[in-house]
């Protein structure tokens, strides 16, 4: 949810806002302030994410706010004058609109704070793995399939010879992401998201080519309806 505070000292601006703000399911109104000592004071109570932000109020003005607090929340400034443009993206402003506010142009400013406000993407964990003689590192959208072998695992990485891995394939089951990869048998693993192709040889034997990898893996019948089942949903 995106948390907001309105801040204007003029009751029909507030239900304004409100009205604007009713279409966007994702936005919570956390609370409302009509002037800078009642703002500063939720603020500080409510920790919203987003102000809607007037400049002039009797006796104090909008940019007062900001710069009485070390780390203020971001702000869409909501005002009836032009002349403070300038100043509002001085202190990174995302964005300023003029009343009357028209609900395209506060949508569209939602959007930016949506982008500005969501957290960054987390980067991939990196993944050793440990042959003999051997040590690679690799995300997991770079494993396409892991195949059983006893107390070992053969590991098929993007463009890589496969590697023979002292884990089982309960150990990877564990740690690598689900989705994309599935289960899909006793003894295999699959990447959904590198799978290419299922070629029914035969009833007991599919032929699955994964984006990375030259040759196929061969999956028995079982395997092989639980992996298309996967990737028809």
């Amino acid at each position: 949810m995106l948390r907001v505070l309105i801040a204007d000292d003029e009751p029909l601006a507030r239900r304004a806002l409100r009205r604007l703000l009713a279409p966007h399911e994702d936005v919570e109104i956390v609370g409302e302030a009509e002037s800078i000592a009642q703002a500063m004071e939720l603020i500080g109570l409510l920790h919203p994410a987003l102000i809607l932000l007037d400049i002039e109020f009797n006796g104090a003005d909008g940019f007062e706010l900001l710069a009485a607090m070390a780390d203020p929340p971001r702000v869409i400034f909501v005002t009836a004058y032009a002349e403070y443009a300038v100043d509002a993206f001085a202190v990174e402003a995302i964005d300023y609109l003029l009343k009357p506010v028209a609900q395209p142009r506060l949508d569209a400013a939602l959007d930016r704070a949506r982008r500005l406000l969501a957290p960054p993407p987390k980067e991939p964990a990196t993944l050793e793995l440990r042959a003999p003689g051997r040590l690679l590192r690799c995300v997991p959208g770079d494993i396409l399939a892991i195949e059983a072998e006893g107390d070992f695992s053969r590991v098929h990485v993007a463009d890589q010879p496969p590697l023979m891995i002292l884990r089982n394939i309960g150990h990877f089951e564990a740690v690598l992401p689900c989705p994309p990869f599935l289960r899909a048998g006793r003894s295999i693993l699959v990447n959904c998201d590198r799978v290419r192709g299922l070629d029914m040889r035969s009833r007991d034997e599919v032929k699955l080519t994964l984006v990375g990898k030259a040759e196929p893996i061969t999956l028995g019948r079982t395997a092989a309806g639980r992996l298309k089942q996967a990737l028809a949903t």
